[in-house]
């Protein structure tokens, strides 16, 4: 059973997700090494991970080089977007779930009242992060 496991690239600008099968993807110690640092370094690593949780990453570090499991992949999957949720920026999360949708929404308008490049406004990135911007200093009276 092959299950599409949604990853962002925490590194890149982009808003891009990508679908990974468990059994394609597979997970490197070095990786959860890198994973488990950054939470480290962002204070979040005890404050949204439950023990049984940060024990399982441990030992993977330690155990496995690859994970080949797809069990494990799987569980490993769920703790690891769970920490990446968590690492997220406000502005980022907001991104995601406000900025596309209004920059959609924009861009048909635009695409309607004539403008050729309108169709490009909703997959760029820094038209999103304005609309958000603006979004977030918006009155909650006016949303």
């Amino acid at each position: 059973m092959e299950t599409n496991i949604k990853l962002i690239n925490i590194n890149s600008k982009r808003l891009t997700t990508m679908n990974f099968p468990c059994s394609v993807f597979p997970l490197r110690s070095e990786e959860l090494a890198k994973i488990k640092r950054k939470a480290l370094q962002r204070k979040i690593w005890y404050r949204v991970l439950s023990k049984i949780e940060r024990v399982q990453i441990n030992l993977t570090i330690k155990v496995v080089d690859r994970v080949r499991s797809t069990y494990l992949a799987k569980v490993l999957h769920a703790i690891v977007k769970k920490l990446i949720d968590a690492m997220e920026t406000p502005v980022k999360r907001l991104m995601r779930e406000v900025g596309i949708s209004l920059a959609r929404k924009i861009s048909e308008i635009g695409k309607k009242l004539g403008c050729k490049s309108a169709g490009k406004w909703a997959g760029d990135w820094r038209f999103i992060q304005f609309l958000t911007i603006i979004y977030m200093n918006t009155p909650v009276l006016y949303k």
